[in-house]
């Protein structure tokens, strides 16, 4: 038999009494801590204000020079980052006399090998970004093909990098992704070489044909002229003699190159078509023939597909010879049927 213990009415005073004691000493401390409490946050405050304005102060720096602008502006999150950090510390140490940085980074680096598994992917484009800053590739405002994706950089930010295409698209690039492969830089110097294939008629006279378009090229308008434009002779095609054209421009950006491609292609089309130089477009000739042969049948004297022999070129049926021949190899094979017939007659 078991007989439940009902608590008696000083036990209960009892525990209310101790709880209300430990509600009392927590509000005790938090009172006598508060000016401790008070001071930690304006030194946060402190702190935090000390890192926007060396941040602003780095960037200021750093605005006016083009090879130190994107660096300033990692270098100056960095330390804002850094200063809120150990305005942090300090803070916490002013609140709890016991803590210690030694005893925060001894706990940092126990869980560190944690750490660095489960945020590789951040860490690696993190370092990326840093080593591209430092070794500038490329910079803010330069146009860069990577991949798929062309377009001027916008922002180069410690996890990634940001370009706008031409269409007026974002594309958002993880800098891990563009510091291990190959990036190509169109405006890192100040002149670009375009080049186009133009395909003449293999009547026309190469070296006039190769002459007027060294003039269209000369006479455009903004056509650097040193280094100087060339053309050359890169391929005998299946319809035209092709002969690749080559000058150069400056600025190297994507827009100049499209206009100056546009004037040159007009300019050297008009010079060739005016001079009554050829410019084909692909065409195709059929050729049918009848291709039941005097030695049908036998093809190493077959036209098509096999060598003829020395000398002896089959020549074509006529339509009557084919029909004859038709008819000889349909009789034959009656008679042959028939004679097959009076045999087994005679032979029951």
């Amino acid at each position: 038999m078991i007989i439940a213990q009902v608590p008696s009415a000083s036990d209960t005073k009892a525990e209310i009494t101790s709880a209300w004691d430990r509600i009392q000493l927590l509000i005790d401390n938090s009172i006598a801590r508060l000016p401790s409490i008070i001071l930690a946050i304006i030194v946060f405050i402190i702190f935090f204000f000390i890192a926007r304005t060396v941040k602003q102060i780095i960037k200021r720096v750093t605005r006016h020079r083009r090879n130190a602008r994107s660096l300033g502006m990692v270098l100056g999150r960095l330390a804002q980052g850094t200063i809120i950090l150990v305005g942090l510390f300090v803070a916490l140490t002013i609140i709890i006399p016991s803590f210690q940085v030694g005893d925060l980074v001894q706990l940092l680096g126990i869980s560190g090998v944690a750490v660095g598994f489960a945020f590789r992917d951040i860490l690696q484009n993190f370092l990326a970004g840093i080593l591209i800053l430092l070794t500038e590739p490329f910079q803010i405002n330069d146009q860069i093909v990577f991949k798929n994706f062309e377009g001027t950089v916008e922002n180069i930010e410690t996890r990634a990098t940001t370009i706008r295409t031409y269409d007026g698209r974002r594309i958002v690039i993880p800098n891990a992704e563009l510091f291990t492969n190959s990036v190509t830089v169109n405006t890192a110097f100040e002149n670009r070489r375009i080049e186009y294939d133009f395909g003449i008629g293999y009547g026309d006279d190469i070296d006039f044909a190769k002459q007027l378009i060294l003039e269209a090229i000369n006479e455009t308008e903004g056509i650097l002229q040193e280094p100087a434009a060339d053309v050359l002779v890169v391929d005998l095609a299946d319809f035209t003699v092709n002969i690749r054209a080559r000058w150069w421009i400056s600025p190297p950006r994507r827009a100049d190159a499209l206009d100056f491609r546009d004037k040159v292609l007009s300019a050297v089309k008009n010079k060739l078509t005016a001079n009554g130089v050829d410019l084909p477009f692909p065409t195709q000739q059929i050729l049918f023939h009848d291709q039941t042969e005097e030695t049908d049948g036998n093809r190493n004297l077959q036209r098509e597909g096999w060598p003829s022999g020395s000398g002896k070129v089959p020549q074509s049926l006529s339509i009557g010879g084919s029909l004859n021949r038709l008819i000889h190899s349909q009789t034959t094979r009656e008679d042959k049927d028939g004679n097959n017939k009076t045999s087994i007659i005679d032979r029951q």
